[in-house]
């Protein structure tokens, strides 16, 4: 009858670093090499997608995400070592999370 939901993020001292949808957003520019495009399928700004990319980026150790502009062979966004270590870590994190909340909900 009833379920329990929620959601988690990681938060730092500026606040939120990494969430579900900070991470899809990493996963769309893993994928598209763009930030551009992974913005666009996430119905998203690139201006709103920088803004996350960026706080992630000045919170973390280590850049997550590296940015190139033009020249001969154009620009592009890549992910790095540290931003596939954060998403697979938060994956891991909100599997659990996820699991926790099924067997929570099995006991109301």
């Amino acid at each position: 009858m009833y379920q329990i939901k929620g959601s988690i993020w990681i938060e730092g001292k500026s606040g939120a670093f990494i969430g579900l949808g900070r991470v899809v957003l990493l996963e769309g520019i893993k994928k598209h090499g763009s930030i551009t495009t992974a913005a666009k399928a996430m119905k998203m700004s690139y201006r709103q997608a920088w803004e996350l990319i960026s706080s992630m980026n000045k919170q973390s150790k280590k850049p997550l995400v590296l940015t190139s502009s033009g020249g001969s062979g154009g620009g592009g966004t890549k992910i790095t070592e540290e931003g596939e270590r954060a998403i697979k870590l938060f994956r891991d994190l909100n599997e659990r999370f996820m699991k926790f909340s099924e067997k929570e909900t099995k006991g109301l």
